[in-house]
């Protein structure tokens, strides 16, 4: 058996997209800015940005689509999930995302949240993700 965990903190590129499916879980989709500082052979600090493409299922969806916006940082806790599929053009294409598992807001609220409205993400059961209409690209 193998460990499939990922944690990241980083800042959110923009604002979350929220989605139901036609059974009703939420689904919210966001991109996180994750930064890596680093010496060159010269000794120069250099910066490194990923952009990692974050997934939440069920209530915590919710939440964060409903506190979190662009810029605002977080540390998301979950899994690394690669899918392969074909267009309708026949090319052949991978998706790459952070299927979260529990989503931990942090840095400054948004304007106009009071600190008791803001929930304390509990990690809870993860729901299988259906299979979607659109292409997931």
């Amino acid at each position: 058996m193998g460990l499939n965990r990922v944690i990241l903190t980083g800042n959110l590129t923009a604002d979350p997209e929220l989605r139901y499916t036609q059974t009703g879980q939420a689904r919210t989709r966001f991109n996180i800015a994750v930064d890596r500082q680093y010496r060159d052979r010269e000794g120069k600090l250099q910066r490194e940005t990923t952009f990692v493409p974050i997934v939440v299922w069920g209530p915590q969806a919710e939440s964060c689509a409903n506190y979190l916006q662009k810029g605002r940082m977080v540390a998301v806790d979950g899994r690394l999930r690669i899918d392969t599929f074909e267009t309708q053009e026949g090319e052949r294409r991978k998706v790459v995302e952070v299927v979260a598992q529990r989503v931990e807001f942090l840095g400054p609220r948004p304007e106009g949240v009071e600190a008791e409205e803001e929930p304390i993400e509990r990690p809870g059961p993860e729901p299988e993700p259906e299979p979607e209409e659109e292409i997931p690209f």
